[in-house]
């Protein structure tokens, strides 16, 4: 994987197999008799951004782990680019980058260190593995930092290299695990411009994200997840056209309740309150913003309708823990 083979104006790779590149049929897994996958299925193209969307406890990292052959499940089939999962986990998994939820780098070794050791352990020749290392530091724009050890590194160089770690195997598929949680936005951006130029390269990327502008930036097609089964599948605007109104109208302020029970009988749509927020769901906004003219002490702010709109009218706005 050669430094210009990681930039947006490389060709795309050409495709091995000619199945999806994962393909889950009736995933089922329970810990205590509680079910926390339960029938899910979904398929994901070659060459694909697949998002997987969902609460805190819907079953997507348990998924994510099923996939990979690391959580032993209960039942249903599990193709990953060619091979039965979890029989044969391990040939699949050398095709595979994973970038987990949280950062395992080593802490005892510098940037290059960590790229080298970790490509050991696909049986890669050192020789082949230091061949790859400028394009990984390139890519994840570490260069300076070859020689650093891990506690030298921002939480969003780190989150880099451990992406960078991700491809030393040039695989077919990534699969990440909340990729940009904790990062200030230029390192997500950062990041998401990295991720775009992967997909450009025609590799498949599976994603878990709390990041609905995220999700909407990267992914082809969503899959929302609840209690571990699908509730939704399609691509973004295609969900968001099909399951919330086109237009909202946020109003909040001292007098917002006041407002509403005033008016709530002749609001055009579906009505919501969230703390000192309501959410005027409509296709009619200007009815919307004709009786804001005497709301009295009111903010309000109108934009079209968006997938955190979606994630919230399909998941409710409950916390969960």
């Amino acid at each position: 994987m050669t430094t210009n083979a990681l930039h947006a104006g490389a060709k795309p790779v050409a495709f091995p197999g000619s199945g999806p590149a994962l393909r889950v049929e009736r995933l089922d897994k329970r810990y205590g008799g509680r079910a926390i996958v339960d029938g899910l299925s979904f398929q994901i193209a070659r060459g694909e951004c697949y998002g997987l969307l969902g609460p805190n406890g819907a079953g997507k990292t348990t998924t994510l782990r099923s996939v990979l052959g690391l959580t032993p499940i209960d039942g249903g089939v599990i193709r990953l680019l060619d091979h039965d999962v979890p029989a044969h986990a391990r040939q699949a998994r050398t095709r595979i980058g994973v970038v987990p939820q949280m950062d395992n780098l080593d802490p005892d070794f510098t940037v290059e260190e960590n790229l080298l050791v970790f490509g050991r352990y696909f049986g890669l020749a050192d020789a082949e593995i230091r061949r790859r290392i400028p394009g990984l530091l390139e890519f994840a724009s570490l260069e300076s930092k070859r020689t650093a050890r891990i506690n030298e590194l921002s939480g969003g160089m780190k989150r880099r290299l451990t992406l960078a770690r991700a491809l030393v195997n040039d695989p077919d598929l990534i699969v990440m695990d909340e990729p940009t949680t904790g990062l200030d936005p230029q390192a997500r951006h950062l990041i998401w411009e990295r991720l775009k130029t992967l997909l450009g390269r025609g590799k498949t990327i599976l994603l878990t994200t709390h990041f609905m502008d995220e999700a909407e930036r990267l992914c082809d097609r969503l899959g929302l997840v609840d209690h571990g089964r699908m509730i939704a599948e399609g691509a973004p605007q295609e969900l968001i056209a099909r399951h919330v109104e086109p237009e909202v109208v946020e109003v909040f302020g001292d007098d917002a309740f006041a407002w509403l029970e005033r008016h709530r009988a002749a609001m055009p749509g579906r009505v919501e309150v969230s703390g000192e927020t309501v959410y005027c769901y409509t296709a009619e906004p200007e009815r919307v913003l004709s009786y804001l003219r005497d709301g009295g002490r009111l903010r309000y702010l109108h934009r079209p309708a968006n997938l955190e709109d979606l994630f919230l009218r399909i998941a409710g706005r409950d916390l969960r823990e």
